[in-house]
């Protein structure tokens, strides 16, 4: 098949080093394993920070005339889709194209990653949900990640709309197996932005736990760099000296290397979507310890390959890492599941699989919708 393939939240060709646009390339790679040719749909970012009519207007009158193109070309001999398929649509990013043109071409409609959020039905982003939730009123399958968001989406769920999970996963790069453990000091390490809201907020709770865990031993390595940088350095600095060694930015070869040469990864994870970080880690043979926090759970096994507390509860957050810290062989246990988990499950392949039954179901749906009902005259 031909797939349209569209990102509002971020064009996925830009140089961005977030997860949703590495994770939209692991879907295009996926879909294209199965034999698809795949098309991203050249449209402007259209997320909002903040929702301001004005900019909702100008976008949506945008998006009206970009519908207007796009159909134009492909009734005039442009290669036409045959599948449309939208990544992260939700109320700060919603799609404004998708279900009008695979309406009017006749073609199924996919997402995955939409959540939909009854708190911002109304109110000041009324609008902006609006849009979202007519994308999800038009799917014929919707891919969810983890099941906080499939709790959202249950209300569109019916006959003509199908759910399916579709567990994180990261394609092969250079994942390498943790070098064998030295007789030092525990090797923590961390990979994260440095930028305002969840991210700050887990840097500080991080900053937290190690003091209470700084009369064990432990060095903790911090990848990332931001707007933050110097908030989240302060709020490191009561530490005992040398504890702490700041990266920076790494490019993702680097990261794999750091990984590879610690011990346990650490990272609070405050409203993480589900962050890919973590299948990293657990690909390199690292448990985790984390908040069990949005979808965090999702790219773990709690109590097999990971350490889960509840959010916010920073005793037991510390009190979950210094077992690990005192544990040798209770980390290099953890740390040969998480490898074997990773590399057994959440690989492009079984995402390939899940994708393929999607896209069949999307097909089987979207014919059924457009057979005439019974005893209507077909034109």
């Amino acid at each position: 098949m031909r797939i349209a393939f569209h990102t509002p939240l971020n064009p996925i060709g830009d140089d961005g080093v977030s997860g949703d646009r590495r994770m939209a390339r692991q879907l295009v790679a996926a879909l294209e394993s199965l034999g698809h040719v795949v098309e991203p749909v050249a449209a402007p970012k259209t997320y909002f920070r903040e929702p301001d009519p004005a900019r909702f207007a100008s976008a949506s009158a945008d998006a009206a005339r970009l519908r207007d193109v796009l159909l134009t070309g492909y009734r005039g001999g442009k290669p036409r889709p045959d599948l449309w398929f939208t990544y992260h649509n939700y109320y700060r990013s919603p799609d404004f194209l998708g279900p009008a043109i695979a309406a009017a071409l006749g073609i199924p409609y996919v997402t995955a990653e939409s959540s939909d959020s009854s708190r911002r039905s109304t109110g000041e982003w009324a609008a902006h949900s609006a849009v979202a939730r007519q994308a999800l009123a038009a799917g014929d399958v919707h891919f969810h990640f983890t099941n906080r968001d499939r709790q959202g989406l249950v209300r569109w769920e019916n006959e003509g709309t199908a759910l399916l999970a579709l567990p994180p996963f990261i394609a092969p790069g250079s994942e390498r197996p943790r070098l064998a453990g030295s007789s030092g000091a525990p090797r923590l390490i961390t990979v994260a932005m440095m930028r305002e809201g969840a991210k700050l907020k887990s840097y500080l709770t991080l900053a937290r736990i190690l003091e209470r865990c700084r009369e064990d031993a432990w060095t903790l390595s911090i990848i990332g760099n931001g707007p933050c940088h110097a908030e989240i350095t302060a709020a490191f600095a009561g530490l005992p000296e040398g504890r702490i060694n700041w990266h920076g930015q790494l490019d993702r070869d680097a990261i794999q290397a750091e990984l590879a040469r610690h011990d346990i990864f650490l990272w609070p994870g405050i409203g993480e979507a589900y962050g890919l970080v973590y299948l990293e880690a657990q690909a390199a043979g690292l448990p985790v310890v984390a908040f069990d926090s949005g979808g965090v759970a999702e790219t773990v096994r709690a109590g097999e390959t990971a350490l889960l507390v509840p959010e916010h509860d920073e005793a037991a957050l510390a009190t979950a890492l210094t077992s690990l810290l005192r544990d040798k062989a209770l980390r290099e246990t953890m740390g040969a599941a998480a490898r074997r988990f990773i590399l057994a499950e959440r690989t492009p392949a079984r995402a390939a699989e899940r994708l393929a039954e999607g896209l069949a179901l999307a097909i089987r749906n979207r014919s059924a919708k457009l057979k005439p009902s019974p005893g209507k005259a077909t034109p």
